[in-house]
């Protein structure tokens, strides 16, 4: 037999008793300590003496950290599939992907007919489990926007809303022993779970010679399939390695509830296998098998993609096409996508793997994803790389005192408030929790405190990032300080973030006020915004949004703004002049946190955008008259069903403009408008553009040189090219408002002189 080259992993099988109703509890946390790789529960559900097994899962998983956890197996005439694909995806997405789905046919029909379960003959018992694993993987497959219409005689669904994806592609372990379940097993399940001590001689060889045959007429690749052993207690390290090296079993999982074996098979017998195996291997050069994706999922590779060239470090957390995780990646908050391969990282290291490969690809798209929330959607991309940065989402408190704090890229902005509100601290950083740290850090940042504290990057101290020729570097004022400089505002041009440290400011409670103003004036309402707005307090920033009036009713403004104060009568003073720029229709100003103001625009809903957005972006110095007319007559054609004027100016403006790469420090508003080809968006906001002087490239889902010449300005941008043919000369970061290298000088001058009259 052979050696499928799997990885081992050890894990133990419990008892679900209720005497004490702790104990299980207690071995999967022993479990865990003892570095076993997985904890298994048996599943009996007419059984009084036992817990429920998917409860006692779920609180186990509450209970512990790193241990992946399975029903050994879960019975599927009393679960009705459906149900438990997505009480697992469930689990599985609240314990960070640590659940595998152990099923088996049934059994004990007596028991099962009592609990009002249907009794099957072992023929119709196949065909249940056949039809149960085409629902349960179809509800799995949240990319796929068809309802499910699955099954068959036993176990079906006519109809049914897809979702929600597992965190992780979780395999479908089959309990099994007879001919017509181990071919099922071979067409089309993911492992193979046995018990030793119900197989005869020759039982376990026979079984793998059966699943083979059916993987391989199924076009299957056998590897594809784990062998699993539920191995009684006592057995002996030698005994296990000839069961792995000869049978192909790469999970080996003790039975018994008794701590002491546990013990003895975590200390002793699985680090013996685990040498010897490797030993056994390496003389016999079998390769040890990374993950082996079907043929299904093989189907869905897109080409131009070295599949099989990807990193060790980043294979068995990459999403392909036809992975159970993909629609993540289908969809940015307006923007759809159908990458053809997603690369997860989790550390610096993984991430200069990530970026090499990247290089491998130049002639592809390659967006780098942090929380997908980006208007312009350059995170995803159809049919090229994405390094989704998601996992270095650390927010840590450096020193509270001085408001020093480190935080990772793919952490949100509602995260970082939550963890900054204890210590009386705040960033500020857009307008929703959502937003990636990443994107925004980057970019700029216009934020509930922008005319208080400036923006995002105005609290950038230094970040570390991986370049394009995967050299890890640190940027600040004293390190690569022209790096730094560009990072703040073009930062998407010159590589991949890995850590951002800000200075955080002291915050206490703020006011946050909504207000609805009747905009059948729209132009004297815009224009007053503004006045009222450039008077106020530093302490108020806000917006305003506005979109097409609905049929005989007036156009209705809505403006949210955040007053940096908790006492009453400051806050009613520095609001009133803004409440009085057109007739009120509804009010609501409410005392909270930061983290709170962040919380209430903030929903943990998946993202839904498909196809592409048009949004544009301009940044104005005032809402003077002319420009709050041609803003009206915009309005007034329909164009723009979303129009919404931030405010920034304050703090931002006492930034010098060549300070950062981001520039318009003038501008006292920031402009956006949404609409759609048919509307003539397009057209009607050219009417506009003689008002600004630059752009925020974060809401603007143009691209090309056109756009970047309107964000920079000709010396700002002079100096970006300079330094992206220093930092990024093959241009492999160009799928986010790509800023062409300059044309090659002559290297016999310092870059760093050369730059000088630009700083």
């Amino acid at each position: 037999m052979p050696d499928y080259g799997h990885p081992l992993r050890f894990g133990s099988f419990v008892t679900p008793v209720n005497a004490p109703a702790q104990q299980p509890v207690r071995l999967a946390r022993l479990s865990e300590e003892l570095g076993l790789d997985l904890v298994t529960f048996q599943d009996h559900p007419y059984q009084p003496a036992f817990l429920d097994t998917w409860t006692l899962m779920s609180w186990a998983a509450a209970q512990t950290e790193r241990i992946h956890l399975a029903g050994n197996v879960l019975n599927l005439p009393l679960r009705p599939p459906a149900v438990l694909a997505r009480a697992v995806a469930s689990l599985d997405l609240l314990s960070g992907g640590r659940v595998e789905l152990g099923i088996g046919a049934g059994g004990f029909w007596d028991a099962i007919e009592a609990m009002g379960g249907t009794r099957l003959t072992p023929g119709q018992g196949v065909d249940a489990l056949d039809q149960a694993i085409d629902v349960i993987r179809g509800i799995w497959d949240a990319a796929e926007r068809r309802p499910l219409r699955a099954g068959g005689e036993h176990h079906h669904v006519d109809g049914a809303k897809r979702g929600p994806a597992p965190a992780h592609q979780v395999p479908i372990w089959v309990g099994a022993l007879k001919p017509r379940m181990l071919r099922l097993v071979g067409r089309k399940g993911d492992g193979w779970l046995p018990s030793q001590p119900y197989l005869q001689p020759g039982d376990l060889q026979r079984g793998m010679v059966a699943i083979d045959e059916a993987a391989t007429a199924a076009g299957r690749d056998p590897r594809e399939i784990t062998r699993l052993l539920n191995v009684a207690p006592g057995r002996s390290p030698d005994e296990l390695v000839r069961l792995a090296v000869e049978d192909g079993v790469s999970v080996f999982i003790t039975m018994g509830d008794d701590p002491r074996e546990l013990e003895r098979f975590a200390r002793e017998v699985a680090p013996a296998v685990r040498e010897q195996v490797a030993r056994e291997r390496g003389e016999r050069g079998t390769t040890s098998g990374a993950r082996v994706r079907g043929s299904i999922a093989l189907a869905r590779r897109r080409a131009g993609i070295d599949y099989d060239g990807l990193p060790d470090s980043l294979v068995e957390r990459a999403v392909e096409p036809g992975d159970v995780g993909y629609a993540r990646y289908t969809s940015g908050y307006l923007r759809g996508g159908a990458p053809g391969l997603v690369v997860r990282p989790r550390t610096v290291a993984e991430v200069r793997d990530a970026v090499l490969y990247a290089g491998r690809h130049r002639d592809l798209p390659l967006g780098i994803f942090s929380a997908g929330h980006g208007l312009s959607g350059r995170s995803l991309n159809d049919g090229g790389l994405v390094i989704d940065v998601g996992a270095l989402d650390e927010v840590e408190v450096l020193d509270a005192a001085t408001g020093l704090v480190r935080v990772g890229p793919g952490a949100r902005w509602i995260d970082v408030a939550r963890a900054l509100a204890p210590h009386g601290l705040a960033i500020t950083s857009g307008d929703y929790g959502g937003v990636g740290v990443g994107g925004l850090a980057t970019a700029g940042g216009v934020g509930w405190f922008a005319r208080e504290h400036g923006l995002t990057i105005d609290h950038l101290r230094a970040v570390e990032m991986v370049l394009a020729d995967g050299t890890a570097v640190r940027a600040s004022d004293e390190d690569n300080a022209d790096l730094f400089w560009a990072v703040r505002g073009a930062g998407a041009n010159f590589g991949v973030a890995v850590s951002f440290e800000f200075r955080a400011a002291r915050v206490g409670q703020v006011a946050f006020a909504q207000l609805a103003f009747d905009a059948t004036d729209t132009a004297g309402l815009l224009e007053r915004w503004g006045a009222a707005i450039e008077a106020a307090d530093r302490s108020v920033s806000g917006e305003i949004i506005l979109g097409r009036a609905r049929a005989g009713q007036p156009r209705v403004a809505q403006a949210m703004l955040v007053v940096d104060s908790d006492d009453p009568e400051t806050i009613v003073e520095r609001l009133s002049p803004i409440a009085e720029v057109a007739p009120l229709l509804d009010q609501s100003i409410g005392l909270g946190t930061y983290d709170q103001v962040m919380g209430a625009l903030f929903t943990e809903a998946p993202q839904q955008g498909q196809g592409e957005p048009l949004s544009h972006s301009g940044l104005v110095e005032h809402l003077s008259a002319p420009f709050a007319a041609d803003a009206a007559a915009l309005l007034d054609s329909g164009a723009s069903y979303f129009f919404q004027v931030r405010s920034v100016g304050g703090a931002v403006s006492d930034v010098p403009d060549d300070a950062t790469a981001y520039a318009g420090r003038s501008a006292g508003f920031s402009v956006v408008a949404m609409g759609t080809r048919a509307s003539e968006l397009d057209a009607w906001w050219a009417r506009l553009e003689p008002h600004f002087v630059g752009m925020y490239l974060s809401f603007e889902s143009t691209t090309g040189p056109d756009v970047v010449a309107k964000a920079f300005p000709p010396a700002h941008l002079a100096r970006l090219r300079a330094l992206k043919r220093r930092y990024d000369p093959t241009g492999l970061f160009r799928d986010n408002f790509f800023i062409a290298p300059d044309a090659a000088r002559d290297d016999s001058r310092p870059d760093d002189a050369a730059d000088q009259g630009a700083a």
